[in-house]
């Protein structure tokens, strides 16, 4: 019989919903465990989503023995700390995007990882969707001729008072927050990091950009253009422009069971349907995979800290008004 992975929730975030649906649904997966920083709180989420075990800390969900697996969906400037303890705990880690703030805490995330020899992976969901495999797939094949320009964008209107979002000390911003799902998307299409980036910024009141403008230039003559906000109405899309067709992704980050492609050659416009599963099931297979098939995770940890340094790199720019070299 398979093993089943028990895996634990540390802290109570909104994010969280989105995988305890594929956490019941695998039959390699158990949701045992939710942690917060109080008991009362642990045991009221434990409650409303039929969660066997409460924790009223983190460290007390470290050291439950038989939680396998952390989801880290704290806060993003918590995310190397608790990741970090959490591997050194013994437990295997899907930590929340963005991975960390600095490189140094990638890289501390990284060591932790190989000195434990626990699987870490990044939890950018739609990677693993089979409409982005798809996109890769009819980019590969050469349909639309020499790649140009990649555009994208991820926007919405976020009034939640007080939110972490709006502050810079805590990795606040729509760049860290969603305009990582452009860049990572772009990264993976042309497959290689950017030799120059350039960003422009507008700065809310906590510090954090209320919206971002970036661009990207990669060594093979490809640009990627990509904007993020937290002022606009909600938007998001990808598009792949060659030399011969264009690709449009009108849902790129949040495919669906059900998706349509848009392949634009000339005056020809095909669709291309793409049946897909849950959202969130595939991150959750693919650690299932790493850690009980020895298959390496989807998202390479280099590929982590590729897409951390490009958003640095983005800052920079957006902070000094002019173009950095990553």
């Amino acid at each position: 019989m398979e093993q089943i992975l028990n895996w634990g929730l540390l802290s109570t975030a909104k994010i969280n919903r989105a995988l305890i649906e594929p956490l019941n649904a695998s039959k390699r997966t158990r949701l045992l465990a939710i942690a917060s920083r109080n008991i009362s709180s642990a045991e009221a989420y434990a409650r409303e989503h039929k969660i066997p075990r409460a924790h009223g800390s983190y460290e007390a969900l470290l050291a439950d023995p038989e939680i396998d697996v952390i989801y880290n969906s704290l806060p993003n400037h918590l995310h190397a700390e608790w990741t970090i303890k959490a591997l050194r705990a013994g437990k295997h880690v899907l930590c929340e995007k963005p991975f960390a703030l600095t490189l140094a805490e990638v890289d501390e995330m990284i060591s932790a990882a190989k000195e434990t020899g626990k699987i870490l992976a990044e939890a950018f969901m739609y990677r693993h969707h089979a409409q982005t495999l798809k996109v890769k797939e009819i980019v590969d094949s050469g349909v639309l001729g020499k790649l140009q320009l990649i555009q994208g964008t991820f926007t919405f209107t976020l009034t939640r008072a007080g939110n972490f979002r709006f502050v810079k000390e805590m990795g606040g911003g729509s760049l860290w927050d969603v305009g990582c799902y452009p860049i990572s998307y772009a990264r993976m299409i042309v497959g290689e990091a950017p030799v120059e980036v350039f960003g422009w910024q507008v700065e809310g009141p906590g510090g954090s950009d209320e919206s971002f403008i970036g661009q990207m230039r990669f060594a093979n003559g490809i640009h990627a253009q990509f904007d993020s906000g937290y002022k606009s109405p909600a938007r998001s899309y990808m598009e792949i422009i060659g030399s011969d067709a264009v690709l449009k992704i009108p849902v790129p980050f949040k495919p669906g069971r059900k998706n349509t492609l848009y392949l634009l050659d000339g005056d020809m416009e095909k669709e291309i349907n793409v049946a897909g599963s849950d959202l969130y099931l595939g991150e959750v297979d693919d650690m299932c995979d790493a850690i009980l098939l020895n298959k390496p995770p989807r998202i390479p940890l280099s590929d982590s800290r590729g897409n951390i340094a490009v958003i640095l790199a983005l800052i920079e720019s957006a902070d000094n008004n002019r173009p950095v070299f990553p």
